[in-house]
């Protein structure tokens, strides 16, 4: 008797049917699991052939011998990286875990994605409070799923995420918030909770109290104590600090949201974004320059961060996340409220400076203004923005009109104004006007020693940006230090200097280093022979600059090193 009439009638297998095209993805992995467990055999046989697609030919690939309870085979290595590449994505899907998408079932379906849920924990949402052994490498855990949840608002513009509110109350989550804001200092809020007196309580303990707050939904945002800070011109900027637990929540929440939103921002973007400078935005100016776009529109928001509008900012949020309870985080930060001389006052508009979400939503909010215009004036010139500041390089006088009429609709639709003193046109041609921009005085000048015909984009610190090092060390070198030792004031004034030298580093600052080079010692001989008294037996000779040096004085002459850009000539 064969072998088949032993096993007895057989169920007829449709070629279409059968066919991988036809089932469901889940049907198609078990039949073509079950089958390959049929086709194994003891020995080497001779191959038969099978003319069937999708089940017969999955098993067909996998072995043509029976299997009889021998230890499994070793998986190829194409079919390894297959396995471990739907191992990765779905490990990218259970990171975001709750991430849904707007486009059509039946495309959701095609792509084998299972309807968004969230996977509760065993011992119930406020499992696993914050605790040092659980947070051995938070860094790295937020890194993970910063970079899963970028990814998956790369792949898909529509997507919304409705699951991320457990994400801002993890405990590696709330760690790394800390050490950022612990990193970042800062002031007091309104309840006067310092980072030092955190630290003596117990980090762990404190962080623990702002789980719990954000699990069981008491956490309640604090007003914001308001402060002021001088400005050019005898004006004063308001800040808005908040709370150190505020800080510490909207910092966490920034970690959970801001990789969503980076997936959209633009190009042209550079402020308060990861791997983006100031750098880079000059650097963007002087190519752009190079290149023959010689009038410049310099563009100034009047008050921005006082006009944003929170219901538009709330609607841009909600494009691309629908948990509600983050958004309610959000509402709450911006209605908070401004504590000033003991009186609260409610916040109907913009959002607090000096916040740690601030940038953020500032970026969010005129990430609608950069799509406009490279949707609509993309042709008119090249735009630079960072933050709040931005500039528009045209290589006519029409276009930089037309710009600048543009800029004006753009910013009405967003309920902004630009300020009609400071915003103005520029011509760069053959060295003719220059404008300032984050610190920096730029300007075309002729080469000389290389190309003496043609004119190139330069840049150094500005007037202001000089003259406030020059305050900064005029307060530091003050006679009324003079019970101090020269080593001391010197310990003091290095990391002035390291940080000022360090941003005005890549441009044209040789002559603007010397300068303040000069004014430092300068300075520091001032106060050599003050201290003295009256017969002092100073001698200006004996205290060279290369003495001061040797002491362990920062120098920035020899600092100056200009990024390796590729250089394009402008013939104008």
């Amino acid at each position: 008797m064969s072998r088949e009439q032993q096993r007895g009638p057989q169920r007829v297998v449709n070629a279409k049917q059968a066919s991988s095209e036809c089932q469901p993805k889940g049907d198609r992995e078990g039949r073509a699991a079950h089958f390959t467990a049929k086709t194994k055999d003891s020995g080497p046989g001779p191959e038969r052939p099978l003319a069937l697609p999708g089940v017969l030919a999955a098993a067909r690939a996998e072995s043509s011998v029976r299997n009889r309870r021998d230890p499994p085979r070793q998986r190829t290595s194409g079919e390894a990286g297959r396995i471990s590449a739907e191992r990765e994505v779905g490990q990218c899907r259970e990171g975001v875990r709750g991430g849904h998408s707007t486009v059509e079932a039946g495309e959701s379906r095609a792509e084998g994605r299972a309807p968004a849920s969230v996977t509760p924990t065993v011992a119930g949402k406020c499992q696993g409070m914050v605790t040092q052994d659980e947070t051995q490498h938070p860094r790295d855990n937020v890194r993970k799923l910063q970079r899963r949840l970028w990814a998956c608002a790369k792949r898909s513009r529509t997507r919304r995420f409705h699951a991320l509110y457990d994400r801002v109350y993890r405990s590696d989550v709330l760690w790394e918030a800390w050490r950022r804001v612990r990193k970042q200092q800062g002031a007091a809020g309104i309840d006067g909770e310092t980072l030092a007196g955190i630290e003596q309580m117990g980090i762990g303990a404190w962080l623990t109290s702002i789980q719990t707050a954000l699990c069981e939904g008491r956490y309640r945002a604090s007003p914001v104590r308001r402060r002021y800070i001088p400005k050019a011109g005898g004006k004063r900027r308001p800040l808005g600090i908040p709370t150190v637990r505020d800080r510490v929540v909207q910092m966490a929440t920034k970690l959970v949201i801001e990789p969503i939103f980076e997936a959209d921002f633009q190009a042209s973007s550079y402020g308060f974004r990861p791997k983006k400078s100031a750098t880079q935005a000059m650097e963007a100016i002087r190519k752009a320059g190079n290149s023959g776009l010689n009038w410049v529109v310099d563009a100034d928001i009047r008050s921005y961060f006082d006009s944003i509008d929170q219901e538009k900012l709330m609607l841009l949020l909600s494009q691309r996340i629908s948990d509600r309870r983050v958004l309610k985080l959000c509402r709450k930060w911006l209605r908070a409220g401004v504590m000033e001389d003991g009186t609260i006052r409610e916040s109907l508009a913009g959002t607090p400076q000096g916040g740690v979400i601030s940038p953020l939503f500032a970026n969010i909010y005129l990430d609608a203004f950069d799509r406009m215009w490279q949707r609509r004036c993309s042709h008119l010139g090249t735009l630079v923005r960072y933050a709040d500041d931005f500039v528009v390089l045209c290589r006519w006088q029409s276009q930089a009109k037309e710009a600048l009429r543009q800029i004006e609709r753009m910013m009405q639709r967003l309920g902004l104004e630009l300020h009609p003193g400071k915003t103005r046109l520029v011509n760069l041609s053959r060295g003719k006007e220059r404008f300032e921009f984050l610190g920096w005085t730029v300007r075309k000048r002729r080469s000389v020693q290389r190309c003496p015909h043609l004119h190139f984009v330069q840049r150094w610190p500005s007037p202001r940006a000089m003259q406030q090092v020059r305050r900064r060390v005029h307060e530091l070198t003050d006679t009324r230090r003079a019970g101090r030792d020269i080593k001391e004031l010197i310990t003091d004034l290095n990391p002035v200097l390291r940080g000022w030298g360090s941003y005005f580093r890549t441009g044209n600052s040789d002559a603007k280093f010397t300068q303040l080079d000069d004014y430092v010692h300068w300075r520091l001989k001032h106060w050599l022979w003050r201290r003295g008294g009256q017969r002092t037996r100073f001698w200006p000779s004996k205290w060279p600059q290369e003495r001061l040096y040797g002491m362990g004085l920062h120098q920035l002459r020899t600092t100056v090193d200009y990024p390796h850009m590729p250089r394009q000539y402008d013939r104008r």
